[in-house]
């Protein structure tokens, strides 16, 4: 498909305007490459806060859609619609960023990706800590072979910024949100170890309800088994002060990233160390970068033929495979082999 731009910025409607439809819209405010044309939100008392902004609300998707003026949308909207959403944006002939999950279950993010396919237009995903720049380096320590053989992957994505979401949100849901905290913060790490070690073989995990009073519950840990035969285990906790940790053993080194400040959250710094057998600890200090952003951009690059998005179909798909082992697993409290689904 024939990029819809060349020399004016990339055209994007937003729809949902909760918490991070809020997030990317101010974002992109006075953006040089990306314009946003619109907002879709069918809550009416939130139009006036959109309007606010100085930006254009609309009642439903498919009025977004019926328009010339837009090449493409971003979808910040409850997980359960993502799959509907994606596959009328592609009928649509429009690009399509979905924000994390692409889907609930491998069916439906196979469905999506084929949609997205068939149409020949861009899918984008909302994993925007594969743009941080100490996971930049820490991808590329492993593609160099420097930690040598990796042995074990330890990570955590947690904090208590939902804390006050009211207990018949969606996000408290399990047939919404399964698996607690993993498709609000653990999904993160799932894609991150899938872009470090490649394909998950097998899955064993719990959830727990220890404050919160929700649902889906508030505590949710895994272990995951790799094709290529390393392991890792991830943790996600809906309430507990911010805590966010990759941690990769390797034969020669390992290295621990530990980031002071949430991905939305400017101005805290990330600390990187590495440590080596016979070695000083190195510690280095890397500064936030707007890691929210750099996903969007190369979105849009992607779109106009500047360069490839850094996101495999079958990568995207595989984090969703994963997803639903864990949400299994956590069910029934057995190991789940990814060949099941």
């Amino acid at each position: 498909m024939t990029p819809p731009f060349t020399d004016r910025p990339l055209r994007i409607a937003i729809a949902g305007f909760g918490w991070w439809g809020r997030h990317i819209a101010k974002r992109l405010q006075g953006h040089e490459g990306i314009t946003i044309t619109a907002i879709v939100e069918p809550a009416l008392p939130m139009h006036a806060d959109i309007r606010a902004q100085g930006l254009e609300p609309l009642n439903d998707l498919d009025t977004a859609l019926a328009r010339d003026e837009v090449d493409a949308v971003i979808l910040t909207t409850p997980n359960t619609a993502h799959e509907e959403q994606v596959i009328a944006c592609a009928a649509a002939g429009k690009h399509v960023f979905c924000e994390k999950p692409l889907g609930l279950t491998a069916a439906s993010a196979r469905r999506s990706m084929a949609a997205v396919e068939k149409a020949g237009v861009h899918l984008g995903i909302g994993h925007e800590r594969r743009f941080e720049p100490a996971m930049v380096a820490l991808k590329s320590a492993i593609e160099g072979s420097e930690l040598g053989t990796i042995m074990h992957a330890e990570a955590a994505f947690s904090h208590d910024k939902l804390i006050g979401v009211p207990k018949n949100d969606w996000r408290t849901s399990k047939a919404v949100s399964p698996a607690a905290g993993m498709t609000a913060m653990g999904i993160h790490l799932t894609d991150l170890m899938i872009s470090f070690f490649g394909r998950v073989k097998t899955v064993q995990a719990m959830t727990a309800s220890r404050s919160l009073g929700w649902e889906t519950g508030d505590v949710v840990t895994v272990q995951l088994g790799f094709e290529e035969g390393m392991t890792a285990t991830l943790s996600a906790v809906l309430h507990t002060p911010h805590f966010i940790r990759m941690h990769v053993f390797g034969t020669k080194q390992w290295i621990e990233i530990l980031n002071q400040s949430h991905p939305d959250t400017p101005g805290g710094r990330v600390n990187y160390l590495v440590a080596e057998t016979g070695k000083d600890m190195v510690h280095k200090e890397l500064a936030w970068e707007d890691a929210v952003l750099h996903n969007l951009e190369a979105f849009a690059a992607a779109i106009a033929g500047d360069a490839p998005y850094p996101f495999t179909a079958e990568q995207m798909v595989h984090n969703i495979e994963v997803l639903e082992a864990i949400t299994r697993s956590a069910e029934d409290r057995r190991t789940v082999e990814i060949s099941e689904l």
